[in-house]
Parts: C-alpha cells; structure tokens; sequence
C-alpha cells in the first residue's frame, strides 16, 4: 500500500527521468519464481534500457561513456535452483542477466547456511561473529559446509551449462562466508578459488565477484584485484557514474515477490532511502538519548 502512494507522488517517476537518465542502476535478485520475472521484466523493459553487466565492464575499461540513458543491470546472488526456470523468459525478453554463483555449493546437493533451521535472529547473529564460531555453532546444529542433503538448492551443473548461452555466470565466492569475518587465509581462498572452480568446472570467464551479504573491507578489496577479477558488486546504495570504483558497485536489493508498484519505487532507489533515512534517525536519536543520560 506504501509503495502504490509513492508511486503516485510521480517521485519514482521523476527520479527515473531525471536523476537515472545518465547512471547506471544494478538490481539484485535472489529466488525469483517464473510468474513473478514475467511481470518485473516486462515492465523494467518498458522503463529502463536493459543492459549487460558485462558490456558496461567493458565500457568503463575503455573509457567510453555512450551507454543507454536508463541503463539497467540485472543481476541474481547465489544460483538458486529455481532461476533455471527463468530461461524461456529471458529469451522472451531478450535480457542478459548476470547471475553469482557459489562455486562449492552449485552443481551439488549442499545447502547455504542461512537457509538450515535457524530462526532470522540467529541468522542474523551468525552474519556478525568471527566466522570461526559461525562454523562451530552451524556444526552444533548440525549443519557443515560440504554436507550433502536429500535434495538439491542450487543449479545443477548441466542446468549451468544449458543457459551459459544467455546467462553470464559470475562469483559470489565458495562457500557465501561473510568475508570481512574471515581470517585473511580464508577470504583469500573464498575469493580466488571461486574463480578458478568456476572456471576450470565450467568453462567460464570469470571478471566479477558478488561479495556475500554485501559485506567487504579493503582487505577484500585487494584480494578481489590480485585475484584477478575486473571488477565487484555491493549492496551499498546507489546508482554508478563513470567515476564509481569498479570494485564497489553499487546494487539496489529487489524483494522476489515485489509487485510492479514495489518494484519501481524499489529500482527508483527511493525506497531505500527512505530506508536509510530512518535508520540514520534512529540511530541519532539513540546517541542523543545516551548523552543526555
């Protein structure tokens, strides 16, 4: 309902128009069924230019700036199984999307850790402790990184190579650990081995890393580049210009079962602002509460 009164306002509107015109926006997508891509991308085709991830990277390298006004990116993190799904509606739309996979967890029947029995306040505690003791307490649980369950999350590999044609598969690590939690060693490995996993196993041009729960540091920064990738997205909020660090691009996250109102205010970039905003008010008004104690 929020999101059909800010449509309304014409905001999304004049932010697309206006502000978007010359940037480049990145969206992210986890879990998108069939039915709902149908919608999204018949009305981002009618709103935006849809381009690839990878033509923009090879743009900004060579210096040109002659990108579409409203350029578009479409990107999906993790590689869950249901994307393959999606093949007939990108070929329906002509869209290229780029999509991180998990180069341990794809192509088995091993699952993401946030997925296991866990409620969303542990989930959330687990993605802000050393990674050491994530590990522990998910063993705990019951739940190990290259334990194989009964059935499969992600894409097979057959699955893979039937939509390289029109997918550009990308990495999102080994594992999905939050890096910054990582010892060096380990975020070394995430970043690097995925590369050459997804490479030697599949066949594919690796040149971009999707940074697990948007979380990075210049630490990772520095292994992504000698690691040899060309470039990495966040989740930092924002549009990208030509001067925007290759290594940080910023994305905008898409909720998979966003209606169209939703999902253009979303794209707009002004729902997470508004966000942003209130969670900076909070945060304020804590601190000037504390002092005032």
């Amino acid at each position: 309902m929020f999101s059909i009164l800010l449509s309304v306002t014409l905001i999304p509107l004049f932010i697309r128009e206006f502000v978007q015109k010359k940037k480049v926006t990145i969206i992210l997508y986890h879990n998108l069924k069939p039915e709902q891509a149908d919608k999204h991308f018949k009305i981002l085709k009618s709103k935006y230019n849809i381009i690839s991830l990878k033509d923009y990277i090879k743009k900004r390298k060579l210096g040109k700036d002659n990108l579409p006004s409203k350029s578009l990116i479409i990107t999906f993190d993790d590689g869950y199984k249901s994307v393959y799904q999606l093949k007939s509606i990108l070929k329906k739309y002509k869209i290229h999307v780029t999509i991180f996979l998990c180069s341990r967890i794809v192509g088995t029947n091993r699952h993401f850790w946030w997925d296991y029995d866990i409620d969303k306040n542990k989930r959330e505690y687990l993605k802000n402790i050393p990674d050491k003791k994530r590990l522990e307490i998910l063993r705990k649980l019951g739940f190990e990184e290259e334990k194989e369950f009964e059935d499969r999350q992600t894409l097979s590999k057959d699955e893979i190579e039937e939509m390289k044609n029109i997918v550009d598969f990308q990495s999102h690590t080994m594992f999905h650990p939050i890096l910054p939690n990582c010892n060096t060693e380990r975020a070394y490995e995430e970043i690097s081995q995925s590369k050459i996993d997804l490479e030697n196993n599949y066949g594919l041009k690796i040149y971009a890393l999707s940074y697990p729960n948007g979380n990075y540091s210049e630490r990772e920064i520095t292994i992504v580049k000698e690691a040899g990738y060309e470039c990495a997205v966040t989740v930092d909020l924002g549009f990208n210009s030509k001067n925007t660090d290759l290594f940080r691009l910023k994305r905008i996250c898409i909720d998979d079962v966003a209606d169209v109102d939703e999902l253009l205010v979303t794209v707009s970039g002004l729902w997470d602002f508004l966000l942003d905003f209130k969670n900076k008010a909070i945060r304020k008004y804590m601190l000037d509460r504390q002092k005032d104690i």
